[in-house]
């Protein structure tokens, strides 16, 4: 009985350590039996959850404790930007596991750009279990994240800031060197956003930039005026493939018959063509 026991400790611990060590951190975590569906989860127990819970606040009021002036810029432009109060934005920055991405961008020479997205997605119930595959009972929500790009599908609108140089980000000098934009991609229509944010915004601010740096010229050096068309060129491609995968653009067809009917040799064939 006693080695019947162990064996069963060890296939439990065994699962429970591949869910991550904040769920065998509890003794009264419990691994149901697998569902119709042949995936099993675990129930976590009112004890961790606790445990969870009070970790993530600790973990929320030291970042909180770390906001400045930079931060409270990026904060203020995501929230003008998106529709959502300072206060919104702040707790969902802190309450994000790629919080680290915020101070590597204002590093020296640190990341370049700087992704938030603000879409529906999966949030978890306070009562949810969690499966063996890692995936959870819950709802989709509107949440602002930090992101990568490269590993969430984007269906709503992105956020971003990019570095302007490689210069240390100081609150003195955030304003003139991170710029902001958001690019809408609802309903997952990326062309449709891309196409907007090109032609609506990026475009009419180059077509009135005033400064071009070492460019003396401006607008009138033909450098800058090719740009600018490969730009307006690239807008209108977008708008092409955008057309063209909605089905807006539809050949007309045509009855080959009264052509073809009549065909019998080979100079028919050659008249025709």
């Amino acid at each position: 009985t006693e080695s019947k026991h162990r064996r069963r400790g060890g296939e439990l611990k065994t699962r429970s350590t591949e869910l991550g060590s904040a769920v065998t951190a509890s003794p009264l975590t419990t691994v149901l039996p697998a569902s119709t569906t042949g995936k099993k989860s675990i129930v976590l127990s009112s004890e961790t959850r606790k445990e969870l819970a009070k970790q993530a606040k600790v973990t929320k009021e030291e970042r909180r404790a770390q906001i400045d002036e930079r931060h409270k810029y990026l904060i203020s432009r995501l929230a003008d930007g998106i529709g959502l109060s300072e206060q919104q934005v702040e707790e969902a920055i802190i309450s994000d596991d790629k919080f680290q991405l915020i101070e590597q961008f204002f590093a020296p020479s640190g990341l370049k750009k700087l992704l938030f997205f603000y879409q529906d997605a999966l949030q978890q119930k306070s009562n949810a279990s969690l499966r063996s595959d890692g995936s959870t009972n819950g709802l989709l929500q509107k949440k602002l994240f930090i992101t990568m790009g490269s590993t969430e599908n984007f269906t709503g609108t992105c956020a971003f800031f990019l570095r302007t140089s490689d210069n240390v980000i100081t609150a003195s000098n955030v304003s003139q060197e991170v710029n902001f934009g958001v690019f809408d991609c609802t309903n997952g229509n990326i062309l449709q956003g891309l196409e907007f944010f090109l032609s609506q915004i990026m475009i009419p601010a180059l077509k009135s930039q005033q400064n071009w740096g070492a460019v003396k010229e401006g607008l009138k050096n033909s450098q800058i005026q090719e740009f600018l068309y490969s730009v307006e060129k690239f807008v209108g491609i977008l708008s092409s493939s955008r057309r063209n995968i909605e089905d807006k653009i539809q050949l007309t067809k045509v009855d080959i018959d009264i052509y073809v009917s009549n065909l019998q040799n080979p100079s028919d064939y050659i008249t025709a063509g």
